[in-house]
């Protein structure tokens, strides 16, 4: 299940669930664990009001909810390379990383066990702004292998010491990019290969080398990606499958790759969870389950199950599964 806070706060008290893990337990959900070092610092050395990057984030009320959106860009002004050196930047010494094999040491091996990450771009959304970011890649290709390439190497040695933290008990990790949009690719499948396809590789290649094992998110239309994650990066499960965005049509994923990865999501959180009916959403998880039968499939919303969406639907779906992966 991925779903905002408030709706987990009212699921939590629609069932009469104390916290998260009885939640889940109730509603039969495979979720990971997921496990982390401590991080040493409060704030950018040079902003107290920012993370550890430099960015201020501010609460934006959507009605229902809330969602922190980036509001100031520590390289927006950047206008060359030397602009990006001279930023202070995280250095994965600032983390803690005993924590990781505290947890584990811990752990009752109930859950999958997922630690690190790697989701640079959206990363340098936030820290230059996205407008800029993505004349970057056209405009100003030495600022964005700078910035990039900034990123890779925190996030390799930050993802090395976490894997090696591990001693072999972590099970995944998160590798993704945005790169579809709900009619179409974000960036081109060249700009992809030249600026994010080959350190998305070198970081699933280190998760491999520790027996981790790769799940890969991204949001949209990104068909003209899949070959690429897939044959070069070298993904194992893809999430979400917003099989309404062209060229993601479910029976055309199983059919051109369900026997090389797995796929995680597929029922539809922009329309039929929030505004369906149970009966309806019953019917889109079978729908699935014969798209899927011949493949691996872990049913799970597209997204975020955001707060305009039942109780009732969201029971309907895991009540729906549960029936079906008894048959």
């Amino acid at each position: 299940m991925w779903a905002t806070d408030e709706v987990l706060q009212r699921l939590r008290a629609d069932l009469g669930c104390a916290d998260n893990e009885s939640l889940w337990r109730k509603l039969e959900v495979d979720r990971i664990r997921g496990v982390g070092p401590k991080c040493l610092l409060r704030h950018h050395p040079d902003d107290p009001a920012a993370s550890i990057w430099g960015v201020r984030y501010r609460a934006v009320n959507y009605g229902t909810g809330v969602y922190h959106e980036a509001e100031y860009h520590p390289l927006a002004d950047a206008v060359s390379v030397s602009d990006i050196r001279a930023f202070r930047w995280p250095s994965p010494d600032d983390f803690d990383y005993s924590p990781v094999a505290e947890a584990l040491a811990k752990d009752d091996g109930y859950r999958a066990i997922q630690a690190g990450g790697y989701e640079p771009f959206l990363l340098y959304c936030n820290m230059r702004g996205m407008e800029k970011a993505y004349e970057d890649l056209v405009l100003s290709p030495e600022i964005a292998d700078a910035i990039l390439g900034r990123l890779f190497d925190f996030h390799y040695e930050h993802n090395r010491r976490i894997f090696e933290a591990g001693r072999g008990r972590i099970d995944l990790t998160y590798v993704a990019e945005d790169l579809g949009s709900q009619t179409g690719p974000l960036m081109s499948l060249e700009t992809y290969r030249r600026y994010l396809r080959d350190n998305q590789r070198k970081m699933a290649d280190l998760a491999r080398s520790y027996g981790i094992h790769v799940f890969y998110h991204t949001d949209g239309a990104a068909r003209i990606f899949l070959p690429d994650l897939i044959d070069v990066v070298g993904i194992e499960v893809l999430n979400p499958i917003q099989w309404r965005c062209p060229g993601m049509e479910r029976e055309g994923l199983v059919r051109d790759f369900g026997r090389r990865i797995g796929f995680h999501g597929a029922i539809d959180n922009q329309r039929t969870l929030p505004f369906g009916t149970p009966a309806e959403v019953a019917a889109e998880v079978r729908q699935c389950v014969e798209i899927f039968k011949d493949c691996r499939w872990i049913c799970a919303p597209c997204h975020n199950i955001q707060p305009v969406t039942p109780t009732a639907n969201i029971l309907a779906m895991y009540q729906t599964i549960r029936e079906a992966g008894r048959l």
